[in-house]
């Protein structure tokens, strides 16, 4: 996907009947933010609607008012070219797999499926969104290590019914035999919840509660342009999985929330923030974070922050991820070197780069100084010298050579 900034925004049009150019098929390179994007769910998609809403922002001027099919082929002609044949294959595949669970089986707690903010959130979280400023996200949250942010966010009862609403899918899974999917290729247990129902619910938790969050915390990631999720529980304890190795998650910024149940152990430890050049480089003491899970509170930090999960020793304990994601950002990113805002060992090199170009003007200057005190000690012997000869020169007759 080619991105031009909005100086050539008129490189890309509609042609007479209607239809795309297909050399035209280029995004802008800064949003339209006054531009009020159509919404894409009622359509059938290769692409989640969100991505859609998302990008119409940033197509050329000329395509933001014509018909919206005319808009979504636009932006789905873009769009394919970064998504495998294969890739194409495997997610038509997905849709049909997924459209099969919702259709066999029956929800337990249909409230689940939409938000209802006063019921889903504790009253704290709620305000600070509603009042929706800065202020009001750090009143509720903690800051224990750089880039991670710890605060209160499901009611009791919201925890309770989702974890029935999970035993109720996985006991449908067994009586049926149906073969699901697991959330990642790490966790041999747990469910995605888009796949049974909950994506509705998750894209407005993404939307109206995380991205606004996000856009003040993690804006250097894409915190304001999240526009895609993937949404799924993990289980840890007996006849479950046991712990997580270190790894970073497939999102720009993920929600992590303990649901419960009893359990000791599986203790998260994070280890520094790294892009993908940086992944495996060492971890620095500064960088050292260890977190004990707590029913309803939620963990927020950047997708690349690496870290893991300690052994569960007893008990068992549920948590609902939400892998939050920005197109926007990807893309953006593929043309990008300098990661040092957000990677921490990129940062450090930079700070040791302007470091030794500091520490080389400070010698350059004081070679400079000292070669003029030279030339001064020899005008001044010159001087002398000619005086005792009683002969008077001007200084401009001492030539001395700088290097």
């Amino acid at each position: 996907m080619s991105l031009h900034g909005s100086d050539r925004r008129d490189m890309s049009g509609v042609g007479g009947n209607g239809m795309v150019a297909a050399a035209s098929l280029r995004l802008r390179l800064n949003p339209n933010k006054e531009h009020k994007p159509d919404g894409y769910e009622d359509l059938q998609l290769d692409f989640s609607p969100n991505i859609f809403s998302s990008l119409e922002r940033y197509l050329p001027p000329s395509m933001l008012n014509v018909p919206r099919d005319d808009k979504a082929k636009f932006m789905r002609e873009i769009l394919l070219k970064y998504l495998p044949l294969g890739e194409r294959s495997r997610s038509q595949k997905h849709r049909e797999y997924r459209q099969k669970i919702i259709e066999n089986y029956q929800p337990l707690h249909r409230e689940l499926y939409s938000v209802n903010p006063a019921t889903f959130f504790v009253p704290s979280f709620l305000r600070a969104i509603n009042d929706n400023t800065e202020q009001s996200f750090r009143s509720i949250m903690s800051e224990p290590s750089p880039g991670i942010f710890i605060f209160d966010i499901f009611q009791t009862n919201f925890c309770e019914l989702l974890l029935s609403e999970i035993e109720n899918f996985e006991k449908w899974v067994t009586e049926t035999k149906f073969r699901i999917m697991r959330p990642n290729t790490m966790n041999k247990y747990g469910a995605v919840l888009d796949d049974f129902g909950l994506e509705t619910m998750l894209d407005k938790l993404m939307e109206g509660f995380i991205r606004p969050l996000s856009r003040v915390l993690f804006a250097e990631v894409g915190g304001a342009t999240l526009d895609s999720h993937h949404g799924f529980v993990v289980e840890y304890g007996k006849d479950r999985d046991v712990d997580l190795g270190f790894h970073v998650d497939d999102s720009e910024v993920t929600l992590n929330v303990c649901l419960g149940k009893q359990f000791s152990g599986g203790e998260l430890f994070f280890r520094g923030i790294r892009c993908e050049k940086h992944v495996n480089t060492g971890t620095h003491s500064e960088e050292i974070f260890d977190y004990s899970h707590v029913p309803g509170r939620a963990v927020l930090h950047r997708g690349r922050h690496r870290h893991g999960a300690r052994a569960t020793t007893s008990g068992n304990r549920v948590n609902l991820l939400l892998w939050c994601r920005s197109s926007v950002f990807r893309e953006m990113k593929r043309y990008q070197k300098d990661f040092s805002s957000w990677c921490g060992e990129c940062s450090r090199e930079k700070k040791e780069r302007q470091r030794s170009t500091i520490a080389a003007t400070k010698l350059r200057s004081c070679v400079h100084a000292w070669k003029l005190h030279e030339i001064e000690n020899r005008g001044n012997k010159v001087r002398r010298k000619d005086g005792e000869r009683g002969v008077l020169r001007p200084m401009a007759a001492v030539t001395v050579r700088l290097r």
